[in-house]
């Protein structure tokens, strides 16, 4: 067994390690204040140690914002594919936008902060991933409110999921369930279809 066949079969969970403590510190520092050596240091590793896992810092952030992405894609999938249809999956991905925004706040600061540093064909296909999930809730909506423009039931989800997230750039001093809460009311004050949980 090779050294770093190894080092992985010691730590199987350290790629995971890596891409936590490389998005912790994006969206404390700022992506280009951090060094591979301060992300190793973070994760518990030499610096050299991430060239094992990933070829460039540019590709620490890409797959960290994949893995956000797919993440949300996937849970829209589920939500779609198992909860009565209408206003329940809408429900259910507002309450899954509001515990991805609470939970992992530092990933929707990194979002919001640094995708503009990425590779342009990164940049693209990571905004189609976005614009795919935004979709679900627009045609959700679409179905609760027939009336509504297409430009309009996409300003209105944009306004929800921008209020949910919000909370990931100021620290609100309030118990994690009312602040749920708050974040939950606001995006069906935004959405406007008077089903407030």
């Amino acid at each position: 067994m090779s050294t770093a066949e190894l080092a992985r079969a010691r730590d199987p969970d350290r790629r995971e390690k890596i891409l936590r403590a490389a998005g912790e510190q994006f969206a404390r520092r700022g992506y280009h204040a951090v060094s591979l050596a301060e992300i190793g240091a973070a994760a518990g590793i030499v610096g050299s140690g991430v060239y094992r896992h990933f070829t460039s810092k540019s590709a620490i952030l890409v797959a960290l914002l994949d893995q956000v992405m797919g993440r949300l894609i996937d849970e829209a999938g589920q939500i779609l594919a198992t909860e009565p249809a209408g206003a329940r999956q809408l429900e259910a991905l507002i309450r899954g936008q509001v515990a991805f925004a609470i939970d992992d706040s530092y990933l929707v600061r990194l979002w919001q902060r640094e995708v503009h540093v990425l590779p342009e064909a990164d940049r693209r296909r990571l905004r189609r991933l976005q614009r795919l999930y935004v979709e679900e809730w627009v045609h959700l909506l679409a179905e609760l409110r027939p009336g509504l423009g297409d430009g309009q039931a996409r300003a209105l989800v944009h306004a929800a999921i921008g209020a949910i997230q919000s909370v990931a750039s100021y620290n609100s001093g309030l118990p994690r369930k009312q602040q749920a809460d708050l974040l939950d009311r606001a995006a069906w004050a935004c959405l406007d279809c008077g089903l407030a949980s």
